[in-house]
Order: structure tokens, then C-alpha cells, then sequence
């Protein structure tokens, strides 16, 4: 029982893991493409290639500041977009 359970949380690990490779990947090549439709360097010039782009991408996202319109309620404002999400992935 408990072996199942840990091999099935190193498989969703793996999985997840793999999904998030693969949409930075895909995000670096869709930044080429249009880099390339423009006439512009795209995000060659992050690291070897552009490989790096993609983590540059989330670094800033992570350090962004987060903005609260001042009367609104904390806690709604923060939990009904994963509510959103939650629902959009459970369909």
C-alpha cells in the first residue's frame, strides 16, 4: 500500500516535472518563430542558443510584485483565481 503510494507520487513527480520542460522548450521555440516572422534576434541572446530564456521567463515572473486594489477583501482576492483554475483543470 505504501509502496504504491510512493510510486505514484515519484510518477506524478516525473510528469509534472516533464510538463514543465516541455512547455519551456515550447515556449523558446514559439519565441524563435516569431522572432524569426519579425526580423528580430528573438531570445538568442539568453545563454547558448536561447536555452536560458525560459528560465529567465519564470525568475520574472516569481520576483514580480504582487498588486491588491486597496478595499478589496485579501483572501478572495487571492483564492478565487485558483478556484478558476481548479475547475478548469477538474473539467
Amino acid at each position: 500500500m505504501i509502496v504504491t503510494l510512493v510510486l505514484i507520487i515519484i510518477l506524478s513527480i516525473v510528469i509534472f516535472v516533464g510538463l514543465l520542460i516541455s512547455i519551456a522548450f515550447l515556449t523558446l521555440v514559439e519565441r524563435k518563430f516569431i522572432g524569426s516572422t519579425q526580423n528580430r534576434k528573438g531570445p538568442n541572446v539568453v545563454g547558448p542558443v536561447g536555452i536560458l530564456q525560459p528560465f529567465a521567463d519564470a525568475l520574472k515572473l516569481i520576483i514580480k510584485e504582487a498588486i491588491f486594489p486597496r478595499n478589496s477583501r485579501f483572501i478572495i482576492f487571492i483564492i478565487s483565481p485558483l478556484i478558476s483554475l481548479f475547475f478548469a483543470l477538474l473539467a
